[in-house]
C-alpha cells in the first residue's frame, strides 16, 4: 500500500531562469545571424560599387578625400584627381562611396538660400536674429 502524501512526494519546481536561459540564447544567436547577413549584404554592395567605378565618377575615399576618377582601367587601382592637375593612385578598396555632384549642388544651393546674412532679412522677409 502506498501511503505517500503530497507533502512527502519528490516534487521539483522549475527555476524560472532555467526556462528563460534557452530562449535568451536562441534570441542572441538569431541576432548574430541576422547582423552577419546585413553586414555581408553591405560588403557585397560596396564591392559592386568599387568594381563599377568609371571615369568621371566623383568619389570619397575611406580617409575622407573627395575627388574625380580619371582612370579606372586598372583591375586593382583607380586614379583620382583631387585638385586640378593633381592625380593620385588609390586601391579600389579605399573608395568608400560615390557622390552625385548634382544632388550635392542642390543641397548647397538650399543651404545658402536659407542662411541669411546678419542684418539682412531672410528669403521669407523675416529679419535675422
Amino acid at each position: 500500500m502506498n501511503t505517500a502524501t503530497p507533502a512527502t512526494e519528490d516534487t521539483e519546481i522549475m527555476d524560472p531562469t532555467t526556462a528563460f536561459l534557452p530562449i535568451m540564447l536562441l534570441l542572441f544567436i538569431g541576432m548574430i545571424f541576422l547582423s552577419g547577413r546585413k553586414q555581408k549584404q553591405q560588403m557585397r554592395e560596396t564591392q559592386k560599387m568599387q568594381s563599377e567605378l568609371s571615369d568621371g565618377d566623383v568619389v570619397i575615399t575611406t580617409s575622407g578625400l573627395r575627388g574625380t576618377v580619371v582612370d579606372a582601367s586598372y583591375e586593382d587601382t583607380v586614379d583620382i584627381e583631387i585638385a586640378p592637375g593633381v592625380v593620385t593612385t588609390w586601391v579600389r578598396g579605399a573608395v568608400r562611396e560615390t557622390v552625385n555632384p548634382d544632388a550635392d549642388a542642390e543641397n548647397n544651393d538650399e543651404a545658402t538660400d536659407e542662411a541669411p546674412v546678419d542684418g539682412q532679412p531672410a528669403a521669407d522677409g523675416r529679419p535675422s536674429a
